[in-house]
């Protein structure tokens, strides 16, 4: 029965008992922090929280103390999630190498628009 009532809510944006108006995140963005404040205890969860607590203009949150939820100093295992996060999307996109001797130089060198320039300058 519960979940009847909230698939219901879901669709329609009305809650049937008091007929009156809910929000309802269809957005992947927004399901996101939603779910990140539910789970604000959560370390990998902190900057979303915090993003959330911003736009909301519930910075009176952020801080120490009893009323706060959140802590203004990111932990350091949520520092550690945001870091490895970001390694797992970037694994092997990002290769720094060294030129070799003879070797041409150059962000992207060889392309079309580079050559193109050449031959037009020299003209």
């Amino acid at each position: 029965m519960p979940d009847d009532i909230a698939t219901c809510m879901y669709y329609t944006g009305i809650d049937p008992f008091t007929k009156e108006e809910v929000y309802v995140a269809h957005h992947l963005r927004d399901r996101k922090l939603q779910r990140a404040l539910l789970q604000f205890f959560k370390p990998d969860n902190y900057f979303e929280v915090r993003k959330a607590l911003e736009q909301a203009g519930r910075t009176d949150l952020i801080g120490g103390g009893c009323d706060a939820l959140i802590p203004a100093v990111p932990p350091k295992e949520a520092l550690q999630s945001r870091m490895e996060k970001a390694n797992r999307a970037m694994a092997g996109d990002h290769v720094h190498t060294i030129p070799r001797p003879g070797e041409k130089r150059g962000y992207r060198p060889g392309r079309k628009s580079l050559t193109r320039r050449r031959k037009v300058r020299r003209v």
